[in-house]
């Protein structure tokens, strides 16, 4: 039985007529451009990486602290392409995936490989909810403790990226029990923690390779330069992406309204238990930038390249009007949405 502080989401049927015009109305708009994903990643990437150089440089506060706000921004939004690289087609923009992991994914410790492989699961028909669903958490039936510990947590993920890539990574490559171990359950930016990975096979597995000694031969040179220079970039770089990371992770607590207990929903359920953040207000492009702020219309429409969702959203709101099922995922914000889980939480505690 559902809990009373959740409605029974399981049992909602599927609205035909809403899936149907989801896909029939965004036919010509559902092809990736590469000029918007290569302009915006490179240049969401270079201002991220000018501005976290001009913290590490400043000698004021007063300079340090925009710059480094600017910073976790820029990056933040150059880090969360690799949600799109999860969705679009291979060959959809040649060259983008090499390129997001040598000038980002890398650099920051999180290649796509945590995320590709991980992430198609939570969108599976089946799983989506489940114990088997790598990113999805009751919430809001949980203790209310629980939020905050879930947003202080996100803190510590640039040390633990640079521990598993600079020294568990490399023992793991001589001993196979920590390698099972590293891959299993420190290779996926997954919050269930019952989740374990399969290992890569096919095509992946060469991926996988190329990535983690990137990575690790990254994350040894930060460690060797600190060791050698000083600890203070390093530090202060780290401080910039734990900001980032603290970012995402309040995202991710609005992302959905984490109200189901384990049970396979339907599709129409899913897109109930997500959030669209829609215009007016420019703020949420910022907290859920490459076209997070549409998270729910993204489950209608998994393969939806980023730059099309407001005008996808546009269009089935115009059609499907202001009364049917389509608009009960809007919400109006932040702040009112942690709000919501803050107090089912509350009722349950």
């Amino acid at each position: 039985m559902a809990s009373p502080a959740a409605p029974a989401r399981v049992a909602i049927p599927d609205d035909k007529d809403m899936l149907r015009a989801a896909v029939e109305l965004t036919r010509d708009i559902s092809t990736a451009r590469p000029a918007i994903y290569w302009t915006d990643m490179l240049v969401s990437a270079a201002v991220g990486y000018t501005a976290l150089a001009a913290t590490i440089l400043a000698d004021r506060p007063a300079i340090a602290v925009p710059c480094g706000v600017i910073a976790a921004l820029a990056l933040y939004r150059a880090m969360l392409f690799i949600h799109e690289l999860t969705h679009i087609h291979r060959d959809a923009l040649p060259g983008f995936r090499t390129a997001w992991n040598v000038l980002v994914g890398i650099p920051l410790l999180t290649p796509s490989l945590m995320y590709e492989g991980v992430h198609q699961l939570h969108h599976a028909r089946t799983r989506y909810g489940t114990a088997d669903d790598p990113e999805y958490l009751p919430l809001a039936l949980m203790k209310p403790w629980s939020l905050p510990l879930f947003l202080v947590t996100a803190i510590l993920l640039p040390p633990a990226l640079l521990v598993r890539s600079a020294v568990l990574v490399p023992l793991g490559a001589v001993i196979p029990p920590l390698r099972k171990l590293v891959w299993e359950r420190l290779s996926s930016l997954s919050i269930n923690p019952g989740f374990r990975r399969r290992p890569p096979e096919g095509a992946a597995k060469r991926m996988v390779f190329w990535q983690e000694l990137g990575a690790s031969v990254w994350a040894i040179t930060l460690v060797a330069a600190s060791f050698t220079y000083g600890w203070r970039p390093l530090l202060i770089a780290m401080g910039v992406v734990s900001v980032a990371a603290v970012l995402n992770q309040l995202r991710t607590l609005v992302a959905h309204l984490w109200e189901n207990e384990g049970e396979a929903m339907t599709v129409t359920a899913q897109y109930l238990d997500s959030v669209n953040v829609p215009p007016p207000g420019p703020v949420p492009a910022l907290w859920a930038p490459v076209g997070l702020r549409y998270h729910a219309l993204h489950h209608l429409l998994p393969s939806m390249p980023y730059h099309s969702l407001a005008e996808a959203h546009r269009r089935l709101s115009a059609h499907l009007g202001t009364d049917g099922t389509y608009v009960k995922a809007n919400h109006p914000g932040l702040f009112a949405l942690v709000g919501k889980i803050a107090r089912s939480t509350m009722r349950v505690g």
